[in-house]
């Protein structure tokens, strides 16, 4: 026993501490730009708790039982545990392995054919204790360990990233859900009208008043408005049940669009600091996943590359062999045997130097999608910050025609309600008013999407139960 413990601590002295893979941004360094080109010099600083930022207390409570609930998670999560266990199954190559293993043997022999017969019978007991341990005198199994962390790293920020999509999903899904819920108000509102103005037309019409708006053509074209107003109102109600559904389903739960609570769009919050391009590398968990897929590749390269040294294997092993089972314990029957091997890779057909060139070849292939991936967040951030500009002066311009909107009908309905107006001016500004009131809800429910892809985009980080 002294034996093996000696020899495990010799082995021991041959092992080296695994370093996770270094930080390989710098390959990318020279496509990074000194500032956005959609902005002026942004403003510096970290974008952080963002679902807070639109000050919806139910929406953040919906976001946490989404990421606790939603299934998606369940899977980015145990990817995460698999790599975690294949980065420990990896380490176990750098350490010794040890096993027990008991024998026992009974016999009965018979001797034929000798003048007398007979027979006899033998038992024999052991216990042996076995180490087997591979020297990493190269560094090759450390290698694979290394490369073995930085896969789990990579899984670890796919899992921070999918928290952050869901997350941009359910808040989305949100402001639908808020979106149809204004619109079946304003399709409720725009009915009503009709029908009020149905009414007054049908009056008219009773009283023989053509010259004030009361002719048939006119009753009908004002009932025509009245059918598409209820149509309108059922497609605005339709699209309202397959936003509940479509949250109910990113919050795990079955779709029966009962979810509930009263979503309203907030207000959409000043804009982010957006800081440098450079900082955005080391924000964005895609970045970083795809640099630590990178840097595994590197050293699964370097792992390939020792294996045509020799490798040495030191085994030991300590234990009893004895024909009486009440002796099994007992030392005086104790056996002992350490060895060493050596194996140097000769012939291998080309195996060795084949997997060394595929190896290559991922590296090759992680280092593309590494700048494809910093290339496309550059794309997101430029295009959301575009977008947050043009999309706040489309909202502007849409809210001033809106109110115009409002005093035109309101002004038509009065001139009509007082003799002094035509029919159609009303409908035309009835319909203006409606229209433009839909697209100021779709204009900042647009705005409120934008600014969550302009949060990814920048890496902004959130803490909803983390």
């Amino acid at each position: 026993m002294k034996l093996i413990v000696l020899l495990g601590v010799s082995i021991l002295g041959f092992g080296c501490a695994v370093k996770t893979p270094e930080l390989m941004l710098a390959d990318v360094d020279q496509s990074i730009p000194g500032q956005w080109a959609a902005t002026k010099p942004a403003r510096s600083g970290v974008d952080v708790d963002w679902v807070e930022r639109f000050d919806d207390q139910e929406l953040s409570k919906i976001v946490a039982e989404a990421l606790s609930s939603n299934y998606e998670m369940s899977i980015a999560a145990e990817r995460v545990v698999r790599a975690q266990e294949a980065a420990r199954v990896e380490g176990a190559l750098t350490k010794p392995q040890v096993t027990l293993s008991s024998t026992a043997d009974r016999r009965k022999t018979r001797f034929v054919g000798f003048p007398f017969g007979g027979s006899a019978q033998s038992e024999s007991y052991g216990v042996d204790l076995n180490v087997d341990w591979e020297l990493d005198i190269w560094g090759r199994a450390r290698a694979g360990k290394s490369a073995a962390i930085a896969e789990w790293q990579a899984g670890g920020l796919d899992y921070r990233a999918a928290r952050a999509s869901l997350a941009a999903q359910v808040c989305k899904a949100w402001f639908a859900l808020a979106e149809a819920n204004q619109q079946v108000s304003l399709a409720e509102l725009a009915l009503s009208s009709r029908e009020q103005t149905e009414e007054a037309v049908r009056g008219r019409f009773q009283r023989d008043m053509r010259a004030e708006g009361g002719s048939a053509s006119q009753l009908r074209l004002s009932q025509t408005d009245v059918a598409t107003a209820k149509a309108e109102l059922a497609a605005r109600q339709g699209n309202q049940d397959a936003a509940r559904r479509q949250l109910e389903l990113l919050m795990g739960r079955y779709p029966v669009a009962r979810i509930s609570g009263n979503a309203v769009l907030p207000a959409v919050a000043s804009t982010p600091p957006s800081g440098l391009p450079s900082e955005l590398l080391l924000r964005r968990p895609d970045i970083m996943a795809a640099e630590r897929r990178y840097a595994a590749r590197v050293k699964r390269i370097k792992e390939a590359q020792l294996a045509i040294f020799p490798s040495f294997t030191i085994t030991g092993s300590t234990g009893t062999t004895t024909e009486a089972l009440s002796d099994i314990v007992n030392s005086d029957f104790g056996v002992w045997s350490v060895g060493a091997n050596l194996l140097q890779p000769l012939l291998t057909g080309g195996r060795v130097r084949g997997e060394i060139r595929i190896r290559k070849s991922n590296q090759r292939e992680s280092l593309a999608v590494l700048h494809q991936t910093v290339l496309s967040a550059f794309g997101e951030v430029e295009q959301a910050l575009a977008s947050e500009q043009w999309l706040h002066r489309r909202e502007i311009e849409t809210l001033e025609a809106r109110d115009l909107a409002r005093d035109a009908a309101q002004a038509a309905e009065d001139d009509y309600r007082d003799g002094n107006g035509n029919v159609l001016t009303l409908f035309v500004a009835e319909t203006r008013k409606i229209k433009l009131e839909s697209q100021s809800v779709a204009l900042r429910r647009l705005r409120l999407n934008n600014r969550v892809d302009l949060h990814l985009a920048l890496g902004g980080g959130f803490e909803v139960n983390p």
